[in-house]
């Protein structure tokens, strides 16, 4: 079998960063396996379909990633970053259930 080649144009790193996907009647803990400038792989504690949009809020960084989900296998997806807005002093109304699940998470 021959590997498939890595059609990204962006390289991506390697990450083991806790995080929270939030979404409309969804909050379910995950892990960022890796990274890159316009996207991430996330890791969920078991396999479920996933909204189109969601937010990943990243607790070690404090801030949520809009992102479009581009595929998803078994318990892994791949996502599409959007933009980013930190959690940490005043957020937008949008933010709200991403900044609630990053202070029960424990973010300050």
């Amino acid at each position: 079998m021959t590997p498939t080649p890595d059609r990204r144009f962006e390289a991506r790193s390697p990450a083991n960063a806790r995080a929270i996907v939030v979404a409309p009647h969804l909050e379910m803990a995950c892990i960022i396996v890796d990274a890159s400038a316009s996207g991430l792989r996330i890791r969920l504690d078991r396999k479920l379909a996933l909204p189109r949009e969601v937010q990943i809020v990243d607790i070690a960084q404090g801030v949520a990633i809009d992102a479009e989900v581009a595929w998803i296998k078994g318990q892994e997806a791949g996502l599409k970053r959007k933009g980013q807005s930190s959690l940490r002093g005043l957020t937008p109304s949008r933010l709200v259930a991403a900044r609630a699940a990053f202070q029960r998470a424990g973010g300050r």
